[in-house]
């Protein structure tokens, strides 16, 4: 069974994911992934706090994303931070909490999105980000791992998603999109929409 982090954010494939960990059911899971090399499971909390709280309620989304660490630092006694990326999507078949909080799901691997360019119309939207990529590096930001690839639909709908100042519920129905040219469609309606480009 995949161990969770359920998180008030929507991970991406892809996508570069930094966390600090504090509470021991999460130092734990860190330090089980890190020996076994295994990743573990990020979804989005559709219900419920990243933190514990007794008698509080948690509701999760049904798909989510593998994440493998990349970076691990221990910047004080009890305390990490980490910095993983997004690997392939999965939906929930079942998931159950163990009595020390920590949740565990059996999933269903989701299919990468194909590998297809994006089309004519959207390429102002594909040509923004590598604008937008542009700013922040000129900012001292590295919001993406290399390499860019402005030539794959999906990967540009992904990055998008994590830029856009959009709710949970919206970035998560986008994750659930089987089509990436459809997912990048939508993304470029609401740059459109927004005067992006």
């Amino acid at each position: 069974m995949l161990p969770l982090f359920p998180l008030q954010s929507v991970l991406f494939p892809g996508g570069l994911l930094s966390l600090k960990v504090f509470e021991a059911r999460y130092l734990d899971l860190i330090s089980d992934c890190l020996r076994t090399q295994q990743p573990f499971g990020v979804v989005c909390l559709r219900q419920g706090s990243e933190v514990r709280r007794d008698g509080e309620t948690l509701q999760l989304e049904s798909v989510g994303v593998s994440a493998s660490l990349l970076d691990v630092d221990s910047e004080q006694a009890g305390i990490l931070r980490i910095k993983c990326i997004g690997g392939q999507r999965f939906r929930l078949r079942s998931s159950q909490q163990e009595p020390n909080g920590l949740w565990r799901a059996e999933i269903e691997p989701i299919d990468d999105d194909a590998a297809l360019a994006p089309t004519a119309p959207v390429l102002p939207t594909v040509k923004a980000l590598a604008q937008a990529i542009g700013t922040l590096k000129e900012q001292g930001a590295e919001p993406f791992v290399e390499p860019y690839r402005f030539d794959d639909a999906g990967w540009v709908a992904n990055r998008w998603c994590e830029l856009l100042p959009i709710s949970l519920a919206a970035k998560q129905k986008l994750l659930e999109l089987d089509e990436p040219t459809v997912r990048l469609q939508l993304v470029d309606d609401f740059l459109r929409s927004k005067g992006v480009v």
